[in-house]
């Protein structure tokens, strides 16, 4: 069954890893390549176009056919054709697998836990198949490039979560189709799962080619940070926060990982506020999503 999948994956590793397009290639692409060195400070001053493009990518994602396709008809007609290749071709015809239902549903239900904790007995439960059976199909997601399992930084296993990862996906396309949402956000709250997936597409890029480990933080009393960079002994926390935020605010969660860990850096990233204040001897930075197309913020 290994050979069998890793086999399968030689192509599409390549489409999903080489070609699907990140938040940078699109905006070059979507603005014809003239703010290419200078993207950041682009959108910090146009701002509606910036939101404009930061809502086109959060709902379609970065399928280069669905970039380029300029009718949203069309845009549905494809990630239609992409999704039931995944699940029909890949999963289902190559893999044999004896529940395929059980593997769509349990993508459907990722899709809206984005972000949240994820356990395994409770999956297993919910689509009544057996515990290994979810362990599999969550390997086959993660290995054809459908999904990430982020892990928890957790030196402290009595207080904090240390087993259960929370998903992300690799398309935020692919995300929305299965709920319904392909190219429309429904609300706000909605519009901050998907903002936070985004975020951490994001940083999976700039660590790219770091050793640096990405991962999230959250005790068994419910206090959590969305994202931890863990560079060597270094570590840098990021929250996201899907608003225009007006005053720079401490979350608690966060006060109290910065409290705990002493980290020389922590980052609040929100649509438009852009702003830096210590916290003892953390250097606390409020920037817009889109500082972070810099190759110098945070690592």
């Amino acid at each position: 069954m290994k050979q069998k999948i890793d086999e399968s994956l030689v192509g599409r590793k390549r489409l999903f890893e080489l070609s699907t397009v990140t938040f940078e290639e699109f905006l070059n692409y979507r603005t014809d390549y003239r703010y290419e060195d200078s993207l950041a400070d682009f959108l910090a001053i146009e701002k509606d176009r910036s939101e404009q493009l930061l809502v086109e990518y959060m709902t379609f994602g970065g399928y280069p056919r669905i970039v380029t396709a300029t009718e949203q008809q069309e845009k549905h007609r494809l990630i239609d054709e992409i999704f039931r290749s995944v699940l029909e071709k890949d999963i289902v015809y190559l893999l044999k697998l004896d529940k395929p239902e059980a593997f769509s549903a349990l993508m459907k239900i990722l899709a809206d836990q984005i972000g949240q904790l994820m356990t395994y007995s409770e999956l297993s439960s919910t689509l009544n198949v057996s515990f290994p059976t979810v362990k599999k199909y969550l390997w086959y997601a993660q290995k054809i490039f459908l999904i990430e399992l982020l892990a928890p930084y957790a030196p402290n296993v009595r207080k904090e979560i240390s087993k259960s990862p929370v998903p992300y996906f690799l398309d935020l396309g692919l995300r929305n189709y299965p709920l319904g949402l392909f190219g429309r956000l429904e609300s706000p709250a909605e519009g901050g799962f998907i903002f936070e997936n985004f975020v951490f597409l994001l940083l999976k890029e700039k660590l790219r080619f770091n050793p640096a480990n990405l991962r999230f933080w959250r005790t068994k009393d419910k206090a959590e940070v969305d994202f931890v960079i863990e560079a060597g002994k270094r570590l840098i926390p990021v929250e996201v926060k899907f608003k225009h935020l007006r005053q720079a605010k401490v979350p608690a969660p966060l006060r109290s990982f910065i409290e705990k860990y002493h980290p020389e850096q922590a980052f609040i990233v929100n649509l438009s506020l852009h702003e830096t204040l210590r916290i003892h001897d953390t250097t606390l930075h409020f920037i817009p999503y889109h500082e972070l197309l810099r190759p110098e913020v945070i690592v």
